[in-house]
């Protein structure tokens, strides 16, 4: 019998206690004698982390090795906090509810940049240095991943390892070495340094960021021989042959998406040119119709969630996309069991399916135009027109759809006042557009458009990379501008907050020195950045001060092609020179075929699976 960490009557004073017990449904229990311990740290709260898919995957995955224990913690909100503080009570996995400064890994997954400091304080709450460099062979070996791991710098005097790519690819060789070189007794630096052998696994200690005499970056450079000078991800090649769990977590709470998720492929033929994960994540590899309906049913059964949703970063692209549905719906209609299809594209949407998914359970549509303006959706190469835009909600209208979300951006490069407007004048068409409509069906007499704004930040691995960002004043003097220029009273429109963006492109494309300013602000206070009532601009504006960091440097500042980037010694398949090439066609309004349509060279292919491999045997032949 496992006892709670956390006594009754602290639980009774925070909100939702269920986030520290533990005891969800199929979750894990081992016996701990002769384990690896591996804490999956999600640097949010239970509710983000247990709606990601990869915390779901990695934990399956992870303990489906017999001497291998992988539990859970995430970061306690802060009236939880306040009390462990209080009483002296570490960051503890949710399982055993044991202390994880105690466990061999401590793994974090990176997803979105302002969880940084989040992650900071975990360790500390933890009582496990922040730093690298203060750990000594007590300590857990702390590793990162996710997205953002992909510009390790500004978290590179916290990890002790850098995964770049997929897990599933080399977890097993990480931890088969760890119980041969413990078993003989060998040091945490020789095991570190035995992992270099590796491929994928980016590990800061064996590397040093130099500067020039004005603070520009000259590059990341290997310490020792056996360090390589470029880092190339790891990648899943045959997806039908990868591990996926037949069951999942089931939490005891609402969490912020519940329900199963199967992932129907990775990768993006997109080609949008501020997307980072379309770029990360090439090539495009699918898992066949056969295999994911089956995964879907077993999903459904062992979990009991009444939805289902079909992952990827554009469904409808799916090669037997509109088969597979059809399939599901007829599969689990029955048993009230709605099919989730998030990410779809406006172009393909399908009548039949968007009817048969709606006589199940009526939810909105949501669409991502991104760009009010054809030329500027030519530029960020979103190769979607505004009449694909306007019939696909005029055949969402006519199914019965009267609720719509819509996703735009600011600050895009080569953005003009126009394109601005043309924000506000596309919103208005389309909300029009529902009163424009002749059916026979019996629907409600109003619509509602609900239209919100990001901010543009440039990401690493992208075409506008080199781009310079938007202040925040500019920002928020774009979000109300295009407020201003929706008409229809049925159309609500909002925007992100311009301030938080900016930090945001600070962390994404900073090199190591701005650890500095990271630190400082947790130090000062900051945690949970992205939660709009517990950021604090004024926090990092002091932490830039004392720690002398310019974040303009970062963010306003465009950069040359020639420019050395902090992320350059990390290779994601996707060529430089692509990147490149990508930036001046957006620049001349100039759009690129996906990936189906036609190959493009982006590098993709020297992994020999998936898409882009294919379509170049075909070409060939």
């Amino acid at each position: 019998m496992i006892s709670r960490r956390i006594p009754d009557e602290f639980l009774m004073q925070v909100e939702k206690p269920a986030r520290y017990t533990g005891g969800e449904i199929n979750c894990v229990i081992k016996e701990k004698e002769d384990k690896i311990r591996f804490a999956f740290c999600f640097p949010d709260t239970y509710e983000v982390g247990m709606s990601y898919l990869g915390i779901q995957i990695l934990y399956f995955f992870l303990n489906r090795r017999g001497d291998t224990w992988c539990e859970r913690a995430f970061a306690p909100w802060p009236d939880m906090e306040e009390i462990m503080r209080a009483h002296n009570i570490p960051l503890f996995a949710l399982e055993s509810q044991e202390d994880i400064k105690n466990f061999d890994f401590i793994g974090f997954s990176l997803q979105y940049e302002m969880s940084y400091t989040n992650c900071l304080n975990m360790l500390d709450l933890a009582g496990v240095p922040i730093k690298w460099s203060e750990r000594d062979e007590d300590d857990p070996i702390v590793i990162f991943g996710g997205v953002c791991a992909y510009n390790p710098e500004p978290m590179a005097e916290v990890g002790d390892i850098f995964y770049m790519g997929e897990g599933e690819v080399l977890y097993d060789d990480i931890l088969d070495l760890y119980k041969k070189m413990k078993s003989e007794g060998a040091s945490r630096e020789e095991y570190l340094k035995a992992l270099l052998q590796f491929d994928g696994l980016y590990i800061p200690r064996f590397y040093e960021s130099k500067y020039d005499e004005q603070g520009n970056l000259l590059g990341v450079f290997p310490k020792i021989p056996e360090a390589r000078p470029v880092i190339s991800k790891l990648i899943v090649t045959d997806l039908d042959n990868m591990f996926f769990p037949d069951k999942f977590l089931v939490p005891l709470i609402e969490t912020v998406h519940d329900r199963a998720c199967v992932e129907i492929f990775r990768g993006c033929i997109r080609g949008c040119r501020f997307c980072q994960a379309g770029f990360v994540t090439r090539p495009v590899r699918e898992k066949s119709a056969d295999l994911l309906f089956d995964q879907s049913i077993k999903l459904i059964e062992e979990t009991g969630h009444e939805e289902i949703s079909l992952l990827s970063l554009s469904t409808s692209d799916y090669t037997g996309f509109e088969a597979l549905a059809n399939r599901l719906i007829d599969a689990l209609s029955p048993r009230y069991v709605n099919i989730s299809l998030p990410s779809m594209r406006i172009d393909s949407f399908s009548l039949d399916i968007m009817s048969r998914i709606q006589s199940v359970r009526k939810s909105g549509l949501t669409f991502a135009p991104e760009a009010g303006s054809q030329r500027l959706r030519n530029v960020i190469n979103k190769n979607l027109t505004e009449e694909e835009i306007l019939s696909g909600l005029r055949l969402a209208y006519e199914a019965g759809w009267n609720r719509v979300k819509l996703y735009f951006m600011v600050g895009l490069p080569t953005e003009t006042q126009e394109d601005l407007i043309s924000i506000g004048v596309l919103t208005d068409k389309i909300t029009e557009e529902y009163y424009h409509i002749e059916t026979d069906k019996k629907r409600p007499n109003n619509v509602s458009v609900s239209a919100s704004a990001s901010c543009f930040v440039p990401k690493p691995f992208t075409p506008f990379q080199w781009e310079a960002q938007n202040t925040w004043e500019e920002f928020m003097d774009k979000g109300a501008f295009v407020k201003k220029s929706i008409h229809k009273k049925q159309a609500r429109f909002s925007y992100h907050n311009g301030k938080l963006s900016v930090l945001e492109g600070v962390l994404a494309r900073g090199d190591s020195r701005v650890f500095n300013a990271v630190y400082k602000a947790w130090e000062l206070g900051a945690k949970f950045d992205g939660w709009s009532d517990l950021f604090s601009f004024e926090i990092w504006e002091e932490a830039f001060r004392q720690t002398g960091i310019d974040p303009l440097y970062y963010t306003a500042r465009k950069r040359s092609f020639d420019e050395v980037l902090p992320w350059d010694h990390i290779d994601i398949g996707v060529n430089k020179s692509f990147l490149k090439a990508e930036c001046e066609r957006a620049y001349n309004e100039t759009t690129t075929p996906n990936c189906r349509e036609k190959c493009s060279g982006c590098g993709a292919a020297k992994w020999k699976g998936g898409v882009c491999f294919e379509k170049r045997n075909q070409i060939r032949s």
